[in-house]
């Protein structure tokens, strides 16, 4: 097990305390987004091999997971990522437009899709995947927007998101909620303000998660979390957000259906608790520990991030990277998650 050194993303969201108190470091009152911890070229990460730091990417191959501590002191765009073939697609175009991979306005910086999972560090609150047009046009209606009550119930939930994106008018807020209260204030004239309603508002306790499949829409508007995802940066946003947005390419890529119940806890297992992912390539376990723990031999490699005590060389913040044919002894007093992808 070799020890990692993660990068942090400086995101003007960002929480500019929780990381720093994290890892033990002191808080410079820059906003900390996210510390990463993998080989995307976005932010690599450097392992310590016999006592020396080299690039991990170049121990271990590209990896096709990517671990990260979130952390948001204000909400992130509405947005959703890529399917494997769409991700290919709009990768290769943008490539042969000639736009730069670090440009603002690229949408794919990379051919990979973007499933993911977070997993709530701190009370966290997020808006994630389509209600069912009833709940929908219910809540709709308790804040006197008849009309789009009447839009969504007649038109659908893709044709009355479509509609959202083409009107010119804001809606009243007096009976609104708290949570979309907040957003109006932040981006008064959103056009996507009427859409959030029509996604699940959740909640999260601490270790409680939700998994999100590509094409999910969704916004995380405040807290602090471990986020487990295939290794891409390809975001596309149509909302609350100063940077680039793309509506169209958006609406092409959503799944539009509606889910029940996004929140999820984890299946205990003795100290192992396992959480269920949206795809098969990514599994990701959470061991509570208090004494020694047998980490089996695996055909892949697996990144361990401490978020609570001490295991091991890890302390809260830290990552290391267990190679495959590999067994290690976990021993300590504390919390890991042990994130794993194909290769």
């Amino acid at each position: 097990m070799h020890l990692l050194r993660g990068a942090i993303r400086h995101y003007g969201w960002g929480d500019a305390e929780f990381i720093p108190a994290l890892t033990g470091e002191a808080a410079t009152g820059e906003p900390c987004a996210e510390l990463w911890f993998g080989t995307h070229h976005g932010a690599p990460s450097q392992v310590r091999i016999d006592g020396t730091w080299t690039d991990l990417a170049d121990v271990t191959g590209d990896l096709d997971i990517l671990v990260k501590i979130l952390s948001a002191a204000r909400p992130l765009s509405l947005q959703t990522h890529p399917t494997r073939s769409q991700a290919a697609r709009g990768y290769a175009r943008e490539n042969d437009s000639g736009l730069a991979v670090d440009h603002p306005m690229r949408l794919y910086r990379d051919p990979h899709d973007k499933p993911e999972m977070l997993i709530a560090l701190t009370p966290f609150e997020a808006l994630c995947g389509f209600r069912s047009v009833e709940q929908s046009t219910s809540d709709l209606s308790s804040y006197g927007w008849k009309h789009e009550a009447a839009v969504l119930e007649t038109r659908g939930i893709e044709n009355y998101v479509r509609w959202c994106f083409e009107s010119d008018t804001t809606p009243h807020m007096d009976a609104c909620p708290e949570w979309l209260h907040s957003l109006a204030t932040a981006y008064p004239d959103d056009k996507a303000l009427r859409i959030a309603p029509l996604l699940h508002h959740v909640e999260l306790r601490p270790l409680q998660a939700i998994a999100l499949h590509a094409g999910s829409v969704h916004a995380y508007l405040k807290g602090s979390a471990v986020e487990v995802m295939s290794s891409s940066d390809n975001v596309v946003r149509a909302g609350f957000t100063s940077k680039h947005v793309d509506v169209a390419e958006l609406l092409s890529i959503t799944d539009f259906s509606p889910i029940d119940h996004p929140v999820q806890s984890p299946t205990a297992r003795g100290v192992v608790s396992v959480y269920e992912s949206p795809v098969d390539e990514l599994v990701v376990e959470r061991i509570d520990l208090d004494g020694t723990h047998d980490l089996p031999v695996s055909d892949r490699h697996r990144i361990v991030l401490c978020t609570a005590g001490t295991m091991n060389q890890l302390t809260p913040g830290r990552a290391a990277i267990v190679s495959p044919g590999h067994h290690e002894v976990l021993d300590g007093r504390g919390t890991v998650f042990v994130c794993a992808g194909t290769r």
